[in-house]
């Protein structure tokens, strides 16, 4: 049953209207019989930056190539190949990387779940070279970033854009680290909490709990159970605004699979995440037709759902960049979802960061460990120098 929810598809692009159609039906056959209307005047070119933009070239190809040769051009066809030649490579690289990282992480008795990654890519696709990655996301306790991070310097990693750890902040204001590896050109997020902006969320052991194992390397690795997953699957783009429709694509697979619906509705809940729940069904109804089971209706009937499905639209629908900053025509517009998006808990957890001192006041005003105390009462005025100084610079 679809939400009674639609996105005006009037302001679609050919394009993007084609490349749905194309994502939808790339396990069908007669796929020319569905996207007829879809192929007069179409900038084939504009369509290839928009596939890629999205990162759906695996689903995508795999449709075209059951078209009949005549509708689409040579040179369309050949760069899309080149694109999933490429990502099967990549995405072959990924896996043995993988299993080389959890076998350091665990002869060091650290516990690893992955997030994404090939893993995600088997589990949605049964085949890794079906979804593209461009790196490695993995979970571990918080008390042992310190260790997983030694881990991965005798791999050879070294830290992507390092940050001052003067203080314990970057602990609890940061929730990842990135990592990368100039030989193998391959960079390892470490994740100590799933999400950045201080919501509820499940601990670390409770996902241990649900944790599955992949064969995918012949080696162990775990993953999140499948409802866990979903919920973080869906807090994840709903950050990201879904600027890529490959985010959106994991929760059409995920909703089709086997999983517990009403443990799903109930881990929501707990997490408060469950008007997020209800914005990732809407748009997955209406961009890529996904069935939603009636049971889902509490979650995408609320006004916030329905008012944070038109919102990240908006950003699906223009080929917009957000990662790693949004760009300056869409700063705003971003600033603003992004706001609609916290719950009043998360809207006050972020000004408490604000008050909470940093590394950086430490670099600027270097204090005994047994001092930092002083930071606290300092911190308005150190904020305010750091400014001034950085006005004048």
């Amino acid at each position: 049953m679809s939400p009674r929810w639609e996105i005006h598809q009037l302001t679609w692009s050919k394009e993007l209207g084609l490349m749905l159609q194309l994502m939808k039906r790339y396990e069908e056959n007669g796929v020319a019989e569905h996207i007829g209307k879809w192929l007069d005047d179409i900038d084939w070119n504009q369509f290839v930056e928009l596939v890629r933009h999205h990162r759906v070239f695996p689903t995508v190809y795999a449709a075209m190539k059951k078209l009949p040769p005549q509708l689409i051009p040579a040179d369309v066809l050949e760069a899309l190949t080149l694109d999933c030649t490429r990502n099967t490579f990549r995405m072959l690289q990924l896996t043995a990387e993988l299993k080389q990282v959890a076998e350091q992480m665990a002869s060091e008795n650290i516990r690893m779940l992955v997030l994404k990654g090939p893993l995600l890519a088997q589990e949605l696709y049964s085949d890794v070279s079906m979804r593209a990655s461009k790196d490695l996301d993995v979970l571990i306790p918080l008390e042992d970033v310190e260790r997983a991070e030694s881990a991965l310097k005798d791999q050879g990693y070294v830290i992507k854009d390092p940050k001052l750890r003067l203080i314990n902040d970057w602990k609890w204001k940061d929730h990842h680290q990135s990592y990368y590896h100039p030989g193998k050109q391959i960079q390892v997020e470490l994740h100590w909490r799933l999400h950045p902006d201080s919501g509820r969320e499940s601990s670390f052991d409770e996902l241990w709990s649900q944790r599955r194992a992949s064969v995918l390397t012949g080696y162990p690795i775990y993953c999140m159970g499948k409802e866990e997953m979903m919920d973080y699957l869906v807090a994840h783009g709903a950050r990201h605004a879904w600027f890529r429709l490959r985010w959106l694509a994991d929760i059409d697979r995920m909703i089709r699979m086997n999983m517990d619906y009403e443990r799903l509705i109930k881990l929501f809940y707990k997490n408060g995440s469950q008007h997020l729940g209800g914005q990732a069904l809407l748009l997955a109804s209406s961009f890529l037709g996904t069935p939603i089971p009636y049971m889902f209706q509490p979650l995408y009937s609320g006004k916030k759902s329905r008012k944070l499905a038109s919102q990240a639209a908006f950003f699906m629908e223009n080929k917009v960049q957000i990662c790693p900053e949004p760009t300056a025509d869409i700063a705003g517009k971003y600033k603003s979802y992004m706001l609609s998006l916290k719950s009043w808990r998360q809207r006050t957890a972020y000004l408490l960061r604000r008050l909470y001192p940093s590394s950086s006041d430490a670099e600027v005003f270097p204090l005994p460990k047994g001092l930092h105390f002083l930071y606290f009462p300092l911190r308005p005025f150190l904020w305010f120098y750091r400014r001034v100084r950085q006005s004048y610079s």
